[in-house]
């Protein structure tokens, strides 16, 4: 697929890259950005073949320094609403997607590129980060999910003083907070990405898809049912050839060789 303002790249087998590709403009997400976002992820959820996506940021300042305010500053209300409803729409679709999701924060991550990060899986930023939704500096509110996603994040206390300070913080508060889950010198992020990538992309990836799933599901659910969720998960799982290899490979102390069947 062809793309003005991101780029999509399988960086080895199973493991493609999504970069919000604006650095000019700190990667800030215009509305053609978050359409091309939208468009690249149904692309990806239509494959059998992805085991991992890593989103990242073009140029070293910033992942995504937020909504791009030049073209919203001249929205009616409604106008508005319609430009949240695609931000919404394209990071709904990326947390839908049945295989991990990790953001690779190279830099600043505000506002709306904090928003973007929280659909991900998980964060691995780089030491030089700095995350928050100063949104109400401009005089609004978050409008990608923000108000929502941080507090399941990193709780209700944590969140409301960050969302209504218009705070930054660095990596390692993020860290700190469980905003993230590692922080690594800006120079080595992406290949410690790769390696987590490529220790996902290993396993039985119908296993790996499953307990996604799960954990997405099972979240909302009272702990009986959720526990009822993974008791039918497990069981299919022993429907497929994954099954089968892996556990005689484990029987037979080699490697094995999965096949998303």
């Amino acid at each position: 697929m062809e793309f003005q303002n991101i780029l999509l790249d399988e960086l080895e087998t199973g493991i493609y890259r999504l970069t919000i590709n604006r650095p000019k403009a700190y990667n800030a997400l215009n509305s053609q950005t978050l359409d091309e976002t939208h468009q690249a992820a149904k692309y990806l959820a239509s494959l059998n073949t992805v085991r991992v996506l890593l989103l990242t940021g073009a140029g070293e300042k910033a992942f995504v320094a937020g909504a791009d305010i030049k073209e919203m500053q001249s929205y009616s209300a409604l106008e508005a609403m319609h430009f949240s409803q695609q931000g919404m729409d394209a990071f709904a679709s990326l947390e839908a997607l049945p295989f991990p999701v990790i953001a690779v924060v190279n830099g600043i991550c505000l506002g709306g590129g904090c928003e973007l990060a929280m659909s991900c899986d998980w964060i691995m930023a780089a030491d030089t980060a700095q995350f928050g939704q100063p949104e109400v500096n401009l005089g609004v509110t978050p409008g990608f999910g923000g108000t929502q996603r941080l507090t399941r994040l990193i709780g209700r206390a944590r969140a409301l003083e960050l969302l209504v300070s218009g705070r930054q913080i660095k990596a390692q508060e993020a860290l700190d907070w469980g905003l993230v889950n590692h922080i690594y010198p800006r120079e080595q992020l992406m290949e410690e990405a790769l390696k987590t990538a490529r220790l996902i992309a290993q396993k039985g990836p119908i296993a790996v898809r499953l307990t996604k799933q799960l954990v997405q599901n099972g979240q909302n659910l009272d702990l009986e049912k959720a526990c009822l969720l993974e008791t039918q998960a497990f069981g299919l799982a022993f429907s497929t050839y994954d099954q089968k290899e892996g556990m005689q490979a484990f029987i037979e102390k080699r490697a094995a060789q999965f096949k998303a069947q």
